[in-house]
């Protein structure tokens, strides 16, 4: 995948690019209701034979107003272009948001960007989608703009599940708070999904017959700690099932940062450095403190037995669980 960063002391876009339809968003999960947006501008560079570009923004905006508090990522950055990429998207455009740019003016924005720098044929955004420095540009805005600047606009109103209510980013993050990965999962259109180096722990699963791979994701993740049935993804491809304990491993520890330890069924071997995929399924349970490791024990053998059984009726892979699954084979950018 072709993913640009906005800088303007690097090479302009290659001009096999220019002149595109432009999605612009965050697109944060790439969700049911970002990919309403989406698919209007792959349809739409379709239909003109031109390039179909995503241009986001990188941090999300929020970590430059509120750094005190960061926004929990469904998808970083890389997971986000392949998905991008997946959906069939010829190239990721990450402009930076720094403090210079959330200053530019509505006007500024669309001509340096939309004009100078990509050409843009037509733009597709939400309904609203504001920009420009105090949100100063809205709708109204940017089809004025598109009128005197050349390119065509198309807004895509909000897209509602199946009870009316509006599919978004932040209520996927509610679910997930909630440990509600079932109901997350409908609304990303595919299984909640973690990547992250697998490193070394304190080894005491193995100690108890139970090896995990250990990964620590985003500090901000606001995922309820607890046990789940997962699928875990090899950086080679190979999916496996397995049963996660995500959490402060209050048995044990009870402190340190939360960690993600995962027992991967059937799997024998070393996964430390490689960048695995952590697949949610299901939550079996909250984390619970033990008197003792021999509770622990018969604990963790109930809770494979339910994560097995609950792995063996799940459909087949959705089309983008699959998307996913292939994405793990292609390393994270280092540090992320």
């Amino acid at each position: 995948m072709t993913v640009f960063h906005r800088n303007e002391q690097k090479e302009a876009l290659p001009e096999t690019l220019k002149g595109g339809v432009i999605a612009i968003g965050n697109f944060d999960g790439v969700h049911r209701g970002h990919r309403s947006v989406l698919e209007k501008a792959l349809e739409v560079a379709k239909a003109r034979g031109v390039p179909a570009l995503v241009l986001t923004f990188e941090p999300h905006p929020r970590t430059l107003f509120k750094p005190d508090q960061p926004v929990y990522r469904l998808t970083p950055a890389p997971l986000k272009a392949r998905l991008l990429e997946a959906m069939g998207f010829d190239a990721v455009l990450e402009y930076p948001f720094d403090q210079e740019f959330s200053k530019r003016s509505a006007e500024g924005f669309v001509q340096a960007v939309l004009v100078d720098w990509l050409a843009a044929s037509a733009v597709v955004t939400g309904f609203d989608f504001h920009f420009g420095r105090g949100r100063e540009g809205g709708p109204a805005f940017l089809m004025e703009a598109g009128r005197r600047h050349g390119f065509d606009v198309s807004l895509v109103d909000a897209y509602r599940d199946e009870n009316a209510e509006v599919i978004s980013s932040s209520r996927i993050r509610d679910c997930l708070a909630q440990g509600d990965v079932v109901q997350a999962a409908g609304l990303l259109g595919y299984r909640y999904t973690v990547e992250a180096e697998v490193v070394h722990g304190e080894k005491l699963g193995r100690q108890l017959g139970y090896p995990t791979a250990n990964m620590r994701i985003a500090a901000e993740a606001g995922l309820k700690p607890g046990i789940y049935a997962v699928r875990f993804r090899r950086q080679n491809g190979e999916i496996f099932d397995g049963v996660a304990s995500y959490g402060r491993r209050p048995t044990v520890t009870d402190n340190g940062a939360p960690l993600l330890e995962t027992f991967v069924f059937g799997f024998s071997g070393s996964l430390y450095g490689e960048i695995a995929a952590v697949s949610f399924f299901g939550y079996l349970r909250p984390e619970l403190k033990f008197d003792g490791l021999d509770p622990l024990v018969a604990q963790m053998k109930r809770d494979e037995e339910e994560a097995r059984a609950l792995l063996s009726g799940v459909t087949p892979l959705s089309e983008v669980d699959q998307t996913i699954a292939f994405a793990a084979k292609v390393p994270l950018a280092s540090g992320l």
